[in-house]
């Protein structure tokens, strides 16, 4: 039974985590005509927090991070171009180029086209130097860590430190380098950043902090050294460059739609006429935070999915405002992260003690308590989580 009042062909750009959401929930809101699905990857969508973890370290064999199965995805009733990506967008015309030449015109567009990992400016000639985005970028990664060997991690972010804690129980010789004071700073601030760190040199970690890199040289076509900016050099027999990424909107150039930090869109994910956009692509008025926001984190991307496709059908009568949630594990902690952690934000330990190995701590901003952190506490992460929902409501009414 049709309960969307939308007839035509519907496109979602990224078989990703957030496209594939979009799409069950285009199916499940009653959308019954054609769904073409593109994706960039020759996969069907995956997860991508295993590729740092379970898949890198061989736990995982590839296809167990598949999202869906092959049943499932069959019963979606989709068309899908995989391998191809979309080159331009023509919104008056409903048309969009992908690489291979053909054009897929549309009635309803989801942009959920992710990002893509930035590079250093020089050295990704040379053999060993790798980037993690990818099902291949990660057994590629994978294949480097052999025991007695030196990997050079360049960006000590989320990323960098869960690839670096992998590499440790594999007995390789890790060193993590940033130009900032400390790992993960950006993400949980300087006092959290502090016991990061020390977390990683308790492991045998290398931290480098406080300086860049100047160049990648090698012997043979392949890379052997990292000089830094402060003129020491490290030995490497591979480097991981692990230094955030940039949204995937190039190929929207020329088309209107505004792109100031991926695709801007209002609080129920629109960005243009019958154009929405989901997931690490998409920056949205988040009324919560009364702030635009742009988010990299799988749940992120499920939830905004689902919601992007309901406001393409014209069900979505609330704006897209979760509690924005990450993990992190590295060696045998794990990290848990509810809200936005805002880098003026006040922190203050609100259970356990670091000294032991577990604590949970809170951020306030303005006045305003913005994230919550747990650091192997799991239990109290959901009651902290319960606090932050009630006062975001509570200033998500107040606004209204």
């Amino acid at each position: 039974m049709r309960r969307a009042g939308r007839r035509g062909r519907i496109a979602v750009l990224g078989a990703s985590a957030a496209g594939l959401a979009a799409a069950e929930t285009l199916r499940t809101q009653g959308f019954d005509d054609e769904l073409v699905i593109v994706g960039a990857e020759p996969h069907l969508p995956y997860k991508r927090p295993p590729l740092s973890k379970q898949v890198l370290d061989g736990r995982w064999a590839a296809d167990r991070a598949f999202l869906r199965t092959a049943a499932e995805i069959e019963e979606l009733d989709a068309s899908w171009s995989l391998g191809v990506r979309a080159v331009g967008l023509d919104p008056a015309a409903r048309r969009v180029t992908l690489s291979d030449r053909s054009v897929v015109e549309y009635d309803g567009l989801v942009i959920a086209t992710g990002v893509s990992p930035r590079r250093l400016a020089h050295g990704h000639d040379l053999a060993g130097v790798q980037v993690l985005r990818t099902l291949e970028d990660a057994q590629a990664v994978g294949r480097e860590l052999v025991a007695g060997r030196r990997l050079v991690i360049v960006g000590a972010g989320f990323l960098g430190c869960e690839v670096a804690a992998v590499a440790r129980r594999s007995d390789v010789h890790v060193t993590l380098v940033d130009p900032l004071p400390a790992p993960m700073i950006r993400q949980l601030g300087s006092d959290i950043a502090r016991h990061v760190a020390a977390l990683h040199t308790s492991h045998g970690t290398e931290v480098r902090t406080g300086v860049g890199v100047r160049a990648l040289t090698g012997v043979d076509g392949r890379v052997t050294t990292v000089e830094l900016t402060d003129g020491s050099v490290l030995a490497a027999d591979a480097v991981l460059v692990a230094i955030g990424s940039t949204p995937n909107v190039g190929w929207l150039a020329g088309s209107g739609l505004s792109l100031t930090d991926g695709v801007d869109c209002d609080a129920r994910c629109r960005a243009g006429t019958d154009i929405v956009a989901a997931g690490d692509v998409a920056s949205w008025e988040h009324p919560g935070f009364g702030r635009r926001m742009r988010v990299e984190h799988q749940t992120n991307a499920l939830e905004q999915g689902a919601a992007a496709a309901r406001s393409l059908l014209g069900t979505e009568a609330e704006d897209f405002a979760p509690v924005p949630f990450f993990w992190s594990d590295q060696y045998d902690v794990k990290l848990q992260v509810y809200g936005a952690p805002h880098e003026s934000a006040t922190k203050r330990i609100v259970r356990g003690d670091p000294a032991e190995g577990r604590f949970a701590a809170t951020y306030q901003h303005d006045g305003r308590l913005v994230a919550v952190l747990t650091w192997n506490m799991p239990r109290e992460a959901l009651g902290l989580r319960e606090q932050l929902v009630a006062e975001m409501e509570g200033r998500g009414a107040a606004a209204r």
